[in-house]
């Protein structure tokens, strides 16, 4: 080496594995049984205002709010930025197991999203008018990923996980939803 050449360690930081084995073993029982369908649970309580924590299996407790201008105290996300967060990660975690199923490996993943929606009927007290529609009415999500694959690879990577995201296909077909007294 010549006294003017210069040695330059690079290191590429990968996101942090998935255990390619364990989803392996995964998708191998999902293909053995199909039909299987599960039951999620979550509990919601209400503290006042609007303050809500909602409990899902033995996790500490999630908190929902609204931002002052819808009366809240904006101590939290409100249910419909949470709406967009778990379809964001939903669709995180769908890229993230379609790169280590095709043996890429991830340096950046990243969601941006945003959605669409008329407030006016405030939770039922304001504008109903029968016409409006409710909830979003367009979603748009950008996925920033970058590894050690083509882009090309990354890009039929993330088309193939939002054809499969269970939060994304929710939201994209009416769904059966019940709500009744205790």
């Amino acid at each position: 080496m010549s006294a003017t050449a210069e040695t330059v360690a690079t290191t590429i930081d990968f996101l942090r594995p998935i255990d390619a084995e364990g989803l392996a073993k995964l998708g191998d029982k999902g293909k053995a049984n199909p039909t299987n369908v599960v039951t999620l649970k979550a509990k919601t309580v209400c503290e006042g205002q609007f303050r809500n924590m909602t409990y899902v299996r033995d996790l500490a407790p999630m908190l929902i709010d609204e931002p002052p201008h819808l009366l809240g105290e904006d101590n939290a996300p409100n249910p419909s930025e949470a709406a967009l967060a778990s379809l964001g990660a939903c669709l995180a975690v769908g890229v993230h197991a379609n790169a280590t199923a095709r043996g890429v490996r991830l340096t950046k993943l990243e969601l941006h999203l945003e959605g669409d929606i008329n407030v006016t009927a405030v939770w039922g007290t304001g504008d109903l008018n029968p016409a409006k529609p409710l909830g979003f009415t367009d979603i748009r999500v950008t996925i920033d990923a970058d590894g050690d694959a083509s882009k090309e690879v990354i890009d039929e990577i993330i088309a193939h996980s939002n054809a499969w995201s269970p939060v994304a296909n929710t939201m994209r077909r009416p769904v059966n939803v019940s709500v009744d007294p205790a």
